[in-house]
């Protein structure tokens, strides 16, 4: 297939892209290379990319309404993996405009591409964010996730409701998919796991939100990908059983469909820390501190709708998934 993947060189983009090249795609991978993060690291993402035989690099942003309707017109996808977004929660308490365009702004002008190309089916990237305040867990596509605690999270929602008017209005197939704290090797440097790396490394203290007291539902990034190309494959369809009078959130009378992506799991933070100190053979300075505005103190995915609809089983564990982005980060960073 000829596939566009939006966010090509971030973390998830790129390890898809990767994957759908080996089996044969074509990609082409549009990326703004925006300053969020260490450029040099989404350039060395890239630069795996580019090397590969079907790649096709597109460097343009989402909100760039011209710019993305040329890429579609000029390369006519037949599906598309949207994965560009300005991710963070906490950094949507400084910047809030950054969300409005990248991931309102922008996610319309993706939906146009798709509408005028008649591309056979989007599968976009939500967040378990969306869940907000939430407290029943583990988390169901069922739920009601009116109640976001951060922007980032809103408009992560919006994306969802504004793919199902497009695939009311227009037919146009489209699977969310809510992912739960993704995390391994190439991975994102503002994420915890990260920053917790570096900064024990370097003898460094590192911040520990809510005084420990958190749960997280990590999900190794190989599993995310198994699980991502799966749904790629299955596109989205009505559900005859969709009632107005019950409504379900997660399926619709359109081929609307919306699945949690995680790793079914959740893993007590201090004990991800200790994981991550073993590994290192360090220990972790702790700077205690109370929940961060934004946050919530637990995610745990409840997967049995996709591992119904396309057999997702992720089975990589937290010590085996932080070995892997240890030994890459060491690696990478030619770090002792």
């Amino acid at each position: 297939m000829r596939v566009l993947v939006t966010g090509a060189a971030g973390f998830i983009g790129h390890a898809l892209s990767l994957r759908l090249l080996a089996r044969g795609d074509e990609v082409i991978g549009v990326d703004n290379l925006n300053d969020y993060y260490d450029v040099a690291l989404k350039q060395a993402r890239l630069a795996q990319l580019t090397a590969q035989t079907g790649f096709t690099e597109a460097q343009v942003g989402l909100e760039d309404r011209a710019g993305l309707a040329e890429v579609f017109a000029r390369h006519r996808p037949q599906r598309v993996v949207n994965l560009a977004a300005q991710a963070g929660v906490r950094y949507s308490l400084k910047n809030p405009h950054a969300y409005a365009d990248a991931n309102l702004m922008g996610f319309v002008n993706l939906l146009e591409g798709c509408r005028r190309q008649e591309v056979e089916h989007l599968v976009f990237a939500s967040s378990s964010s969306v869940y907000g305040a939430n407290t029943r867990m583990p988390f169901s596509e069922g739920d009601n996730v009116d109640h976001p605690v951060s922007l980032y999270a809103a408009t992560k929602k919006a994306n969802e409701l504004m793919a199902h008017s497009y695939s009311h209005l227009y037919g146009l197939p489209a699977t969310g998919l809510r992912f739960f704290t993704v995390y391994g090797p190439w991975g994102r440097p503002d994420m915890a796991y990260f920053l917790f790396t570096r900064k024990i490394l370097a003898g460094e203290p590192i911040d520990v939100f809510n005084h420990g007291q958190c749960r997280r539902d990590f999900t190794y990034i190989d599993d995310i990908i198994d699980g991502v190309v799966a749904i790629l494959d299955q596109v989205a369809t009505p559900d005859p059983d969709w009632s107005g009078d019950q409504p379900d959130p997660a399926t619709s009378y359109a081929p609307y469909r919306i699945y949690n992506i995680g790793n079914n799991q959740p893993v007590d933070l201090m004990h991800f820390i200790g994981v991550l100190e073993d590994l290192l053979g360090r220990k972790a300075v702790m700077n205690m501190l109370p929940l961060q505005a934004g946050d919530v103190p637990e995610t745990y995915a409840d997967i049995a709708r996709i591992g119904a609809a396309v057999g997702f089983a992720p089975s990589t564990g937290i010590e085996a998934g932080l070995s892997q982005f240890v030994e890459w980060y060491k690696s990478f960073y030619q770090a002792s």
